[in-house]
C-alpha cells in the first residue's frame, strides 16, 4: 500500500500545483464565466472525500518540503549559526550574520513561500471547499476529519511562521484574485489563530494515522502544547502533552526492536534505522516524513531526466561529515566514498557545545554511543600505506573550526547503504514529532509553572533510557532543558525557532545571548537585531497598497 501511496503523491503533486493557479486566478468578468470541465478545477475535484484526499495528499508533499523541498544548506538555516550548529567548511551559510541574514537572503524568502505558496493556501482550500453545497459529505464527521488535518497544517505552519518572523498576515480564506495590501498581524494574534486550528484539529483528527505519515490526535495535542508554551498557558501546555503521553497508544521505546535488532546496537539507534519508523511496534512515532525509493513521489524533488535519481532524505547530505576529503599522514587520498557512509558535504557541523560539552557530565549516556554518534574514521583507501587504520584528527590537523571533513555527526542520519550512492541521501523516514519530545515540552512547562520535581522526573523518563545519570529537581533549568533537547533531539529539532520561542518568553534574546557563547564561528558578528529572520523584501516591494513594517535593524 505504501508504493500506492506515494505514486499517488507524485500524481497529485502536479495536479495540486496546477489546481492552485486555478484557484487563485477568479476572474469578475461575467463574460468569461464558464462551467468548469476540466478535471483540474477544486469545483469538479473538490466535491467528495475521495477529491478531498487528493488535496491532502498535496498538503503532506508541502509539508515534506519544509525541510527537504531543495538540494542547497538553505533549508538547514533553522539549525546552522546557532548554539548547537555551526556551518561545515563548505557552507558560508550564515557565518556572518551582518552581512548575509538581509531581506533577500535565500532562506529568508524559503520558509516564507513555503508557507504563502504552500502550505496556507492548500489548506485554505481543503478548509473552505469543504463548506461548499456541491461538497457531499457522509457524515459531519467524516468532513470534520478531512478539515482538521487541513487545519492542522495551517495551524503548524502559523506556528512556525511567528517563531521565525514574529508577526506575519494572517490568510484565512481562499484568495481569487490579486492582493497587494496584506498587513501583519501581531505574533500574539498569530499564535492565537493558531491555537484555534490546532484545537479543532484535537477534537477531529484521528487517534491512529489512515496510513504512514498521516496526522493524528497526538500531532495536533503535541504542536498545542508548543503554542501553549508560546502564549504563557501553562496549565494548558501540561494539558495537551498529557493527554499525548497518557492517551494508551504512545510509549517511550525501551526495548531493542526492528530491522537491526540483530545488529550491535541500542535501542535508541534502532528509532532512526531503516523501516523502523513505521512499525506498529514503534510506540514513539507521532508524525514523521515519508520516503519511498525509486517510487515516483517517494522522493523530495526530482529532475527531468531521472526523477527518481535524487531527493530523499538529505540529511546525509547536510550533516556528516565529507570524510571523503581526507588526506593521510603523507597527504594523500586517505578515504574514498563508499556505500555505508554516502557522500556527505559537511554544510551542518556541530559546536563544541554540541559536539563534547554537553556529554561531559555523563560520557556513557546511551545517545552518545558509538552507534549513535560517529566520532571515529578510518583510512579506507586501499592504495593509502594506513589503509584500515584509524584517523587521527589532531596529527592530520583537520578536527578544526574550520574542518567540513572530519567531525562527530549524529548517526540518525544514515540510512541502509545505497550502491554507488553518491548524491548524500537516504531512504529513512524523519521523525518530526516524536514522543520523547513531547516529554521535554511537558518538563518544560512544568518548569514554567514553579514545579521542578515534576519537570525533574519528566526529564528523567527520557534519561533513563539512555542510562544516563538522572537529574535531580535543584539542577532542572531552562537552560539544562535546552542541553538535553540537543541530547535528544540532534538533527531533528529546528534549533533557531525553539531558541527564539524561549527567548519571548524570557524577554530576552536568547537566541543571540546563546549564539555569542556557544558559537565560535558565529558568535562574534550577530547582533540583537538577528534575534528574527527580516521580512521577505520582494513580498514589501509586492505589497503595493498597504506599507509592511521591516523587523526591527533590518
Amino acid at each position: 500500500m505504501k508504493s500506492i501511496f506515494f505514486l499517488s503523491r507524485r500524481r497529485w503533486s502536479v495536479l495540486c500545483s496546477m489546481a492552485l493557479l486555478l484557484w487563485t486566478s477568479g476572474c469578475k468578468d461575467s463574460v468569461l464565466d464558464e462551467k468548469p470541465l476540466a478535471f483540474l478545477n477544486p469545483d469538479v475535484v473538490l466535491v467528495d472525500k475521495a477529491g478531498f484526499e487528493t488535496a491532502i495528499v498535496g498538503l503532506h508533499i508541502a509539508a515534506r518540503d519544509e525541510l527537504f523541498g531543495t538540494d542547497s544548506e538553505n533549508m538547514h538555516a533553522m539549525n546552522i549559526g546557532t548554539d548547537a550548529y555551526m556551518q561545515g567548511a563548505v557552507s558560508p551559510l550564515l557565518r556572518d550574520y551582518n552581512i548575509s541574514l538581509t531581506p533577500t537572503l535565500n532562506p529568508v524568502d524559503y520558509w516564507w513561500e513555503w508557507a504563502y505558496l504552500k502550505m496556507i493556501p492548500r489548506s485554505n482550500s481543503v478548509i473552505e471547499y469543504a463548506e461548499k453545497p456541491q461538497a457531499k459529505w457522509a457524515s459531519e464527521a467524516e468532513k470534520n476529519a478531512i478539515v482538521a488535518e487541513a487545519r492542522f497544517f495551517r495551524g503548524y505552519t502559523y506556528n512556525i511562521l511567528a517563531n521565525l518572523y514574529g508577526g506575519v498576515p494572517l490568510v484565512a480564506r481562499v484568495e481569487t484574485g490579486p492582493k497587494t495590501d496584506y498587513v501583519r498581524a501581531s505574533r500574539q494574534e498569530v499564535l492565537e489563530f493558531a491555537r484555534q486550528d490546532l484545537e479543532f484539529a484535537s477534537q477531529w483528527l484521528p487517534k491512529t494515522p489512515a496510513a504512514p505519515g498521516r496526522i493524528i490526535k497526538a500531532a495536533a495535542d503535541h504542536v498545542l502544547t508548543e503554542i501553549y508554551l508560546a502564549l504563557g498557558n501553562n496549565d494548558k501546555a501540561i494539558e495537551a502533552s498529557s493527554a499525548v503521553i497518557n492517551d494508551g497508544m504512545h510509549k517511550l521505546m525501551t526495548e531493542r526492536f526492528g530491522s537491526k535488532v540483530s545488529q550491535p546496537g541500542d535501542v535508541f539507534s534502532d528509532l532512526f534505522r531503516d523501516k523502523n519508523q513505521n512499525l506498529a511496534a514503534n510506540t514513539e512515532t507521532i508524525w514523521a516524513i515519508q520516503f519511498e525509493y525509486q517510487t515516483p513521489g517517494g522522493v523530495a524533488y526530482s529532475n527531468a531526466t531521472n526523477p527518481t535519481a535524487f531527493g530523499g532524505n538529505s540529511s546525509m547530505r547536510a550533516w556528516g561529515a565529507g570524510y571523503h576529503n581526507i588526506k593521510d599522514p603523507e597527504g594523500k587520498v586517505g578515504m574514498l566514498v563508499c556505500d555505508s557512509l554516502g557522500r556527505p558535504v559537511g554544510w551542518v557541523m556541530g559546536t563544541p557545545y554540541a559536539s563534547y560539552d554537553i556529554w561531559k557530565e555523563d560520557w556513557n549516556d546511551m545517545r552518545n554511543s558509538s552507534y549513535n554518534i560517529r566520532r571515529t574514521f578510518y583510512y579506507n583507501n586501499p592504495a593509502s600505506s594506513f589503509f584500515l587504520k584509524r584517523v587521527d584528527p589532531v596529527a592530520a590537523k583537520i578536527d578544526t573550526l574550520n574542518s567540513g571533513w572530519y567531525y562527530p555527526y549524529t548517526r540518525k542520519l544514515e540510512g541502509d547503504p545505497l550502491a554507488g550512492n553518491t548524491a548524500g541521501r537516504t531512504f529513512v523516514e524523519f521523525y518530526k514529532i516524536r514522543l520523547a519530545e513531547t516529554y521535554l515540552l511537558r518538563a518544560e512547562a512544568y518548569l514554567r509553572k514553579g514545579d521542578r520535581q515534576k519537570a525533574a522526573d519528566d526529564l528523567n523518563v527520557l534519561r533513563n533510557r539512555a542510562k544516563a545519570k538522572p537529574v535531580t529537581a535543584d539542577r532542572v533549568t531552562l537552560d539544562y532543558i535546552l542541553d538535553e533537547r540537543v541530547r535528544e533531539l540532534i538533527m531533528e529539532e529546528p534549533r533557531r525557532r525553539t531558541l527564539i520561542r524561549f527567548g519571548f518568553l524570557a524577554n530576552k534574546n536568547l537566541l543571540v545571548e546563546r549564539v555569542k557563547k556557544y558559537n565560535p564561528k558565529t558568535g562574534s558578528n550577530i547582533a540583537d537585531k538577528h534575534e528574527l529572520f527580516p521580512i521577505p523584501q520582494k513580498f514589501i516591494d509586492a505589497n503595493l497598497d498597504a506599507p509592511i513594517e521591516q523587523n526591527p535593524g533590518y
